[in-house]
């Protein structure tokens, strides 16, 4: 299903951890294990969603492929080429390519700054163009995501929450990037706008010939947006599979119990609740074995000591499970 479309990112086992306290001597004592051993590859023109639980690395991740956040061990590939090692020059001509969208609109836009001083910005940073050629590009990226001209000298506490998102997706725009992370973007919105923000981006994928990493934690906006959906659970993908797929048939009993959480508006059709038992493990000091087996009624002993890799159970569908 995918073998015949181009790998634009691929990450190679991953990993990311933060070092919160160290000994007398130096020697990491206490280390978050953030991002743990993920390979995934995303095809260009494809919109992947990732989902998980708070804490489960996702946005970690996002920003681990933009190398915003170094990853301790791994490689992330970009056109087939290692980007992780790059230096400060190169990694800012990569920015050209791979942008990211925030999730709280208002924290990521300078409140002294205009709306064209905003979009601008990444323009002047590269020298692209005259400075009204560079006013022109912003003038069209506004009118692309749907804000009239004549707000270009507003500030952003003259607008809406979804009035933010939508200068603030025009700045990640302005410099054609062929990748973008979404992080969250209309979780910090009003129920009322997120869909004209989902809606504009769909638009934006095939307008500009984007491709997507978006990071949710709502089950039904993902299933909306994505074409492949990546499901992590304390900091490792645990199931990859495209969204009717991983809808219809979920294999991994942490995506049966996450599905089985969506709210349904039909009383004779509901979804039999999986519940989870426990807590989630702290990345400090994460389970031997499979993570997930101090939550899975299904945990053999294999699934205490083992960690299972992803496996093709068919048709392009990955699962990290010893009993599938």
């Amino acid at each position: 299903m995918t073998e015949n479309k181009e790998v634009l990112v691929q990450l190679k086992d991953v990993k990311k951890e933060f070092i919160t306290s160290k000994t007398w001597t130096g020697k990491p004592l206490k280390v978050v294990h953030a991002v743990d051993r993920v390979n995934l590859s995303i095809y260009k023109g494809e919109t992947i969603g990732v989902v998980g639980e708070s804490g489960c690395g996702k946005s970690t991740l996002g920003r681990c492929i933009l190398r915003l956040l170094n990853p301790t061990s791994g490689q992330v590939l970009y056109r087939e080429e290692d980007i992780t090692h790059y230096n400060k020059e190169q990694m800012r001509q990569m920015r050209r390519k791979m942008q990211l969208i925030f999730q709280d609109p208002y924290a990521s836009l300078n409140p002294r700054m205009t709306v064209l001083e905003l979009i601008k910005a990444p323009l002047d940073a590269f020298g692209i163009g005259s400075n009204q050629e560079r006013i022109q590009k912003v003038r069209e990226i506004m009118e692309l995501v749907g804000m009239p001209e004549n707000m270009m000298n507003r500030y952003p506490h003259e607008f809406s929450g979804g009035q933010r998102q939508r200068i603030v997706i025009a700045r990640a725009l302005v410099l054609d990037p062929e990748f973008v992370v979404c992080d969250e973007p209309v979780s910090a919105l009003d129920v009322s706008v997120r869909a004209q923000v989902l809606n504009l981006i769909q638009e934006l994928k095939k307008t500009k010939d984007l491709t997507y990493l978006f990071i949710s934690h709502d089950l039904s906006v993902v299933k909306y947006i994505s074409d492949r959906i990546a499901v992590m659970y304390l900091g490792r993908v645990a199931e990859i599979a495209d969204k009717e797929e991983l809808y219809q048939n979920p294999a991994h009993p942490y995506t049966k119990a996450l599905l089985s959480a969506i709210p349904i508006p039909d009383v004779d059709n509901q979804m039999k609740r999986e519940i989870l038992t426990g807590d989630v493990p702290s990345p400090l000091n994460p389970p031997s074995g499979c993570y997930f087996h101090t939550r899975c009624k299904y945990a053999a002993e294999r699934c205490r000591t083992e960690c299972p890799e992803l496996r093709d159970v068919g048709e392009g569908h990955m699962v990290a499970c010893h009993l599938c």
